[in-house]
């Protein structure tokens, strides 16, 4: 059997970084469901302190998540969710994303995504393969191929 999954990046500012990999990756935001927040809030099941408004919405502080514009034949969504966590990033990740644009248009995007806050790493080269390794605004790893 099969599984579906999600990847979860940590960060210190997680709904920062999901707007800026949301469109990156032109996938959305998930919406904020203000009035189940504020349920939870009114039955004891969270506090104001959960919370934080980012974009003039209120929002779960300590997550946020992206998906793919279409669900998976299973109905699931191709799903990143961004959770804060108190400790800086240290050393290099060991798994990261490759986000594919093709041949043509990488040198296009790398310059798009250095213009929105990507860092420049390295570029890597494998037979006829190539890529450029980048970091989000937070230093995570990614590669543009």
């Amino acid at each position: 059997m099969a599984y579906d999954f999600q990847v979860t990046v940590d960060c210190a500012e997680p709904h920062r970084l999901a707007d800026w990999w949301a469109e990156t990756l032109g996938w959305q935001v998930e919406p904020s469901d203000e009035a189940f927040i504020k349920d939870m809030i009114a039955k004891g099941m969270a506090t104001e302190a959960d919370t934080t408004t980012h974009r003039g919405v209120l929002v779960w502080r300590i997550g946020a998540a992206i998906r793919h514009p279409e669900a998976l034949p299973s109905g699931r969504p191709r799903r990143v969710l961004f959770q804060v966590v108190p400790e800086p990033k240290t050393v290099k990740t060991r798994i990261h994303l490759d986000v594919w644009v093709g041949p043509e248009r990488v040198e296009q995007e790398h310059e798009r995504l250095l213009a929105r806050g990507a860092t420049f790493l390295h570029r890597g080269r494998q037979g006829p393969l190539s890529w450029i390794t980048m970091a989000d605004p937070e230093g995570n790893e990614f590669c543009l191929s």
